[in-house]
């Protein structure tokens, strides 16, 4: 037998072996996305995954969006309108495409765009209402290898191109390019080189033709150690994203700055960022705060523990034409703000508030909030309006007494409650509940008999006398929206809330000690802390570890060779001993032989398919080696 024609034999049928070893074994469709994860027993130089249905035909995906998790492989197609699709992967070697695996039918969901961002027909995003992405939209791919080194020409700019991720968003945030811009943060990222005090900030200068998306890719897109600051933006939003111990200046996961309009945050995982000096910051500080920004709508995010949720309002000083919409976010077990409100009209409807020790939502300086459709599960006190009733009551003394205000010294606003379902809480006054003394002036919020009932203008908090403005009976400030009953919202909040499949890390809280507790979980901060990304490699950025196929000569089934394509290394696995090692081309010509070595080193050979011969004190194996870069 001619052993050149018996080895080019074997390499031709080990690649054509491999190409029909790709194996489905996860896939769904999300909010506007679908994904697909498989496995394989052989190995390809890369992947093309394509996507099919509602009007697309096989669009390629980007290579960030395909990834190795060392034992599978997972593709995310991201800007998908609603409808029903499937995935095709198909591996690749040597430049060829070999058979394909395809997914089942996949139903994509469209996202829930309800709320005070979408007022006045703007669109806070770089994609459009469908969910497909923007006509000339750029999309730039962060990841931990070019947080640094991303470049773009912008107009308008300092100097270019831009490089760097701040530097780019720096050179946005004059306002002189008006191309959409989407940024997709891959796997775990931590701060960039250069920042804006520990943040990523994100600006327009509230360009109106402009429009910006940042968001995650997946299930573990993850921003570790800074937080994203939005300041002079218009229809911007911020998606799909974890963040987790922020030590910015701010210290703040994601925080609406200043002379923001038209903002969406929505279906983020909100972790402990790093304590700061205040004693109440051992947490960090605000999860989600919104300072002098109006038409802001956040949704489906998803708060773990935090301590201070959602500040609203700051030095507003007026309490006209500042709106926003909190829906269907999931407040596990964090202890306050949900929001704590100064100034605005808050439409704060089908959240879950769910073991929360301190309060819920509190209305302070003349600020309006309707509760609308909301469930409270353990929340001591679901609704509080500074200095009086729940706020200043004593039960030691069954007294009001006004200096334990427990969240604020601020004149009062007013709540509007609506079919809101209560259980598990401590205290809650109803306006005129005959249960409670004196509770047409010391109340926590008015309790509606209907949607749409007015709260009457002799309605007024204890403090600064402010009444309810009624801005969610006002045809001309509200918008077009369905409310979930409280208990289908607390389902569809528990579905959907946070990243993609409720993001890759999560905690079960303990709710007989955590419902009652503000303390930091030491649990869940160590799991953060601890946190690293399961994501191996991205496609397109260097060599990924794969699974590789093996052929025996000896009769085992075990496989001891080890290759590491970082370092271009052969060896074997511990309790064997390699013998020998020889590497041939697929025409049959050695390129490599050694003895006597623990490893082997393939560094110096060209990028190519090769056959790798190992003799072991247990027998002699083949297996195919592809040489990268």
């Amino acid at each position: 037998m001619n052993a050149r024609f018996s080895l080019a034999g074997l390499l031709l049928g080990a690649i054509a072996l491999q190409a029909q070893t790709v194996t489905i074994k996860n896939a769904g469709g999300w909010l506007e996305t679908a994904y697909v994860e498989w496995q394989t027993t052989g190995k390809a130089d890369s992947y093309d995954v394509y996507v099919n249905g509602a009007g697309v035909a096989n669009q390629k995906l980007d290579n960030p969006l395909i990834r190795s998790y060392g034992s599978y492989w997972r593709a995310d197609a991201i800007g998908l309108k609603a409808g029903s699709y499937t995935l095709k992967v198909v591996p690749v070697v040597a430049g060829k495409e070999g058979t394909a695996a395809t997914t089942s039918a996949l139903t994509v969901m469209a996202n829930d765009r309800s709320g005070f961002a979408f007022s006045g027909g703007n669109i806070p995003s770089a994609y459009n209402l469908d969910g497909t992405p923007m006509t000339g939209a750029v999309i730039l791919y962060l990841t931990q290898k070019t947080k640094d080194a991303i470049s773009l020409t912008v107009t308008g700019a300092n100097a270019n191109p831009c490089v760097g991720i701040q530097t780019i968003l720096d050179a946005f945030a004059k306002g002189k390019d008006s191309r959409p811009l989407i940024v997709r943060v891959v796997g775990q990222v931590t701060d960039p080189t250069y920042t804006q005090d520990g943040d990523i900030l994100l600006g327009n200068k509230n360009l109106a033709t402009g429009h910006m998306t940042f968001e995650g890719v997946g299930n573990d897109a993850t921003a570790n150690g800074w937080g994203v600051r939005v300041k002079g933006a218009t229809n911007l939003e911020v998606r799909n994203l974890g963040v987790m111990n922020v030590n910015s200046t701010a210290l703040d996961d994601i925080g609406l700055q200043q002379a923001n309009d038209h903002i969406w945050i929505h279906n983020n995982d909100h972790f402990y960022g790093m304590p700061g000096s205040a004693a109440d910051q051992f947490k960090g500080d605000g999860a989600m705060d919104v300072k002098l920004s109006t038409y802001v709508t956040i949704d489906y995010d998803h708060f773990w523990d935090n301590g201070k949720c959602s500040l609203l309002g700051l030095s507003e000083n007026t309490t006209t034409g500042l709106y926003i919409t909190y829906h269907h976010n999931w407040f596990d077990h964090s202890d306050s703000r949900h929001p704590r409100v100064r100034f605005y009209s808050a439409h704060v409807y089908n959240n879950y508030y769910d073991g929360n020790d301190k309060y819920g939502a509190g209305s302070t300086m003349g600020s309006s909030i309707f509760e609308e459709g909301n469930y409270f599960r353990a929340c001591r006190y679901p609704m509080l309006t500074s200095l009086q009733g729940t706020d200043v009551w004593d039960p030691t003394k069954q007294a009001d007494d006004p200096s334990l205000g427990s969240f604020s010294s601020e004149a009062g606003g007013t709540i509007k409650a609506w079919n809101n379902h209560i259980e598990g809480q401590k205290r809650f006054v109803a306006y005129g509940d005959a249960t409670y003394p004196n509770s047409t002036v010391d109340f926590d919020a008015y309790v509606a008999a209907s949607r749409n009932e007015k709260v009457p203008a002799t309605v007024k908090s204890f403090s600064g006398a402010n009444v309810y403005n009624n801005f969610d009976t006002d045809p001309s400030a509200m918008y077009a929206y369905t409310a979930d009953a409280p208990d289908v919202a607390r389902t569809n909040v528990m579905a959907h809330a946070g990243r993609t499949q409720g993001g890759d890390l999560q905690w079960t809280f303990n709710n007989s000690v955590d419902d009652t507790s503000s303390a930091l979980n030491a649990g869940l901060k160590a799991a953060e802390m601890a946190y690293k990304t399961a994501m191996a490699c991205i496609q397109g950025e260097g060599a990924c570890t794969a699974t590789t196929s093996i052929r025996t000569q000896s009769g085992t089934s075990s496989n001891p060779i080890l290759i590491d394509v970082q370092s271009h290394r052969l060896s074997v696995a511990d309790g064997w001993t390699l013998r020998s090692a020889e590497i041939f081309t697929p025409q049959g010509a050695r390129v490599l032989a050694a003895t006597g070595s623990s490893d082997v080193s393939f560094a110096g050979l060209h990028r190519g398919i090769y056959l790798a011969r190992i003799r072991t004190d247990r027998g002699t194996f083949e297996q195919l080696l592809l040489k990268g870069d």
